[in-house]
């Protein structure tokens, strides 16, 4: 399994992930990928039927996934929140997550983005009394 990030580290980006799903019905997930070939927008898309993020009752399911051999990251939104962000969205959020990684503070970064996602998708898909947890909040790794 590929070590990126230090235990608390972890703990922290699952605490993010948890927080931000309090608000709303969406699901966010990370993915660390050890094994990154071709283009990473067509490895997250691959990652994100495996993890079965489509499966999601309102395709609300949020992926970021990073390729740290690679030194690449993407974010990908299924189409339920994709109708709904702004165009720009996910470019900003790269660019956020840019920002920190070029600090060394990866960890930071991936939460601050879970954080500004959550608030998107608070706004778009609001927490409901009868919502489930339908996606699992810890990191996954291939």
């Amino acid at each position: 399994m590929l070590k990126f990030f230090k235990p608390e580290e972890e703990e922290q980006i699952i605490a993010a992930i948890q927080s931000a799903e309090r608000n709303t019905s969406g699901e966010v997930r990370v993915h660390l990928e050890a094994d990154c070939e071709g283009d990473i927008m067509e490895q997250t898309r691959k990652v994100f039927l495996r993890l079965g993020m489509q499966k999601t009752e309102a395709r609300n399911g949020v992926l970021i996934l990073l390729a740290p051999e690679r030194r690449e990251f993407a974010i990908l939104g299924d189409e339920g929140i994709n109708k709904v962000v702004p165009e720009n969205f996910w470019q900003e959020e790269r660019n956020l997550m840019q920002e920190y990684f070029r600090r060394g503070a990866f960890a930071e970064g991936v939460c601050k983005a879970i954080e500004q996602v959550g608030e998107k998708l608070k706004d778009y898909f609001p927490f409901q009394q009868d919502d489930t947890n339908e996606l699992p909040d810890d990191i996954s790794y291939s």
